[in-house]
């Protein structure tokens, strides 16, 4: 049977697909990443929880066998993050998606994402946009589409993943491609994409409390909080705290 791609390739051109993606994605304003790049410094893929104030594990008992597996993350916090820096709740986004730009090109999903798993992107709000559900599939595995919110996102913010995974991968090749929007900026400057959400008072409360917050945790959460590792990426990101 044909690759599925080809056959939606032969009935929907990259150009039609970024189209949609334009048009619809929303982007976190680059001030707001600028106040706080990585909302939840404690958190990534597969990190594994624990109750509310860090003293003990969370766990998951299965029904069958009784047996309590230690719970892990999946993507909550990242998507709880861009759900802030948007200016939004939960409930105010049904059928949309939060998708990491910058991670590991496997469209099979067979490689470990190494680098969504690394706290110092997994909540970066610069390495994430929010997608209608549907067209998330897109940024899974279009290599082309991720390249180009790739571009538009380094343009945007002036960051870009400097995992090894990705060290070698050419950020402004996409800017050649014709499907690449138009009113997508081409260098650090130019306008912001369209679906941007401006800072707003109500974000930078928010914003300013998670600060409070990592702070207090810091100083007060039980022995499982991971204070080296939030020490570390906000030291990456230059936060003072």
């Amino acid at each position: 049977m044909i690759d599925g791609l080809d056959a939606l390739r032969a009935e929907l051109s990259l150009a039609e697909v970024m189209r949609l993606i334009e048009r619809t994605a929303r982007w976190v304003d680059p001030a707001t990443f600028q106040l706080l790049p990585a909302w939840y410094p404690e958190h990534s893929r597969r990190g594994l929880f624990y109750k509310a104030d860090w003293s003990a594990p969370q766990t998951n008992r299965n029904r069958q066998t009784g047996v309590e597996i230690h719970k892990s993350e999946g993507n909550n916090y990242a998507a709880k993050a861009l759900t802030q820096a948007l200016g939004l709740r939960g409930r105010n986004r049904p059928n949309w998606s939060c998708c990491h730009i910058w991670g590991v090109d496997d469209g099979t999903y067979a490689s470990t994402n190494v680098i969504v798993q690394d706290p110092r992107y997994y909540s970066c709000v610069a390495n994430m946009v929010l997608l209608p559900s549907p067209l998330k599939a897109f940024t899974d595995v279009m290599p082309e589409v991720k390249a180009m919110l790739r571009a538009c996102a380094f343009h945007t913010y002036g960051w870009r993943c400097e995992h090894d995974a990705v060290a070698g991968f050419d950020i402004d090749s996409s800017l050649l491609d014709d499907a690449y929007p138009e009113s997508w900026p081409r260098k650090l400057g130019d306008t912001a994409p369209m679906g941007t959400t401006m800072l707003t008072p109500a974000i930078e409360t928010d914003a300013r409390n998670r600060i409070a917050t990592i702070r207090r945790d810091l100083d007060h959460a039980g022995p499982h909080y991971p204070r080296e590792q939030v020490q570390s990426v906000m030291a990456y990101w230059n936060m003072e705290l």
